[in-house]
């Protein structure tokens, strides 16, 4: 059913094409928002894998890979990102390659606000072998003969480049920002026709709450960290809202995805999912695993979604001082103090 599935997205006249995304969000900052970029105090590595849907004919699969890092005597951010999403039977391959940088206004002695740009060139293509066509059909119902249907003929890769850009304004407890993607909406039809990627802007934030704040000095801290991601990419919207809590160095997370107020409309989902989180933050290396639980009429028999996040950072050889005023900042998270 899955490969008549793309047979049918073949046939559209025209085709409007959705981003993957992160239950994790901010375990792929810069995915999220290029003014994540450089908000670490050291090189970050992170690597982000999701499988969505495992249970519908290979479902969803994305893979993540990202570096970045502060340049705090330019007051920059520089980083790369590399995206590889895989969906369904048919090998439909989306990738996409990210030059990111970010530049920094300490706009008080408490408040920074970070811009960001992000530079990208992606591929996407097709597992022709694996497309079962209408006349094959006809003659065998597992496709087994060869096909004149044109269609694949006019099928092909394609290449296209892709530019975003965001806002971030923090400070060691609260954070806020404003992505948009896609500002040329590329077209990434794999025929003569148009797929075109639409604008999605995205408005994202969160606090970090320490849950002490006594008169004596603690090593360890136990933190909250409510926050939301608002997305809204073409006639879809959504709104993931959630919990961390952190308890040194375990860390638990509870997010519900969807619009609740919202009815149910064509072609969009108001209630999707919730998701569990379970992580290990030390200080150098944090690990993080999710699952999906879908909500909506798909229901379990998607085999919602598994998720997996590794960030380690490595500190910098050299440090370079600056005055107290233009003191770096780190953007919150949940085991800074």
């Amino acid at each position: 059913m899955r490969k008549l599935y793309f047979i049918l997205i073949f046939c559209s006249a025209k085709l409007i094409a959705q981003d993957p995304q992160f239950s994790q969000y901010y375990a792929a900052p810069l995915y999220l928002n290029p003014a994540f970029t450089g908000t670490s105090e050291d090189h970050r590595f992170i690597a982000n894998y999701r499988n969505q849907w495992p249970n519908a004919a290979r479902g969803f699969v994305t893979y993540a890979f990202s570096y970045d890092v502060n340049l705090n005597h330019y007051n920059s951010g520089v980083g790369f990102l590399a995206t590889v999403d895989q969906a369904g039977t048919a090998g439909m391959r989306s990738s996409q390659l990210n030059f990111l940088y970010s530049y920094k206004w300490n706009v008080s002695k408490k408040w920074v606000v970070s811009a960001g740009l992000n530079f990208g060139y992606a591929f996407r293509s097709i597992d022709l072998n694996r497309l079962i066509f209408g006349d094959q059909l006809q003659f065998d119902s597992d496709g087994n003969v060869p096909t004149d249907d044109q269609a694949l003929f006019n099928l092909g890769n394609t290449q296209y480049f892709d530019f975003n850009s965001g806002v971030l304004a923090y400070n060691k407890n609260f954070w806020f920002g404003f992505s948009a993607s896609h500002l040329n909406t590329p077209n990434r039809s794999l025929i003569d026709q148009e797929a075109e990627v639409p604008l999605k802007t995205s408005f994202h934030g969160g606090v970090r709450i320490p849950l002490y704040g006594g008169p004596f000095k603690k090593e360890h801290i136990s933190v909250l960290a409510p926050s939301f991601v608002y997305k809204k990419q073409g006639r879809f919207d959504q709104l993931d809202v959630g919990v961390h809590f952190l308890y040194d160095p375990i860390m638990l997370g509870v997010w519900y995805r969807g619009i609740p107020l919202q009815q149910n409309v064509r072609d969009n989902i108001s209630q999707d999912a919730m998701v569990v989180i379970l992580g290990f933050q030390f200080e150098k290396l944090e690990l993080g695993y999710s699952y999906d639980f879908t909500v909506s009429e798909l229901g379990p028999i998607s085999g919602g979604a598994h998720e997996v996040a590794v960030k380690y950072k490595l500190q910098m050889a050299t440090q370079v001082k600056t005055k107290r005023k233009d003191k770096f900042i780190p953007c919150p998270t949940f085991i800074k103090k």
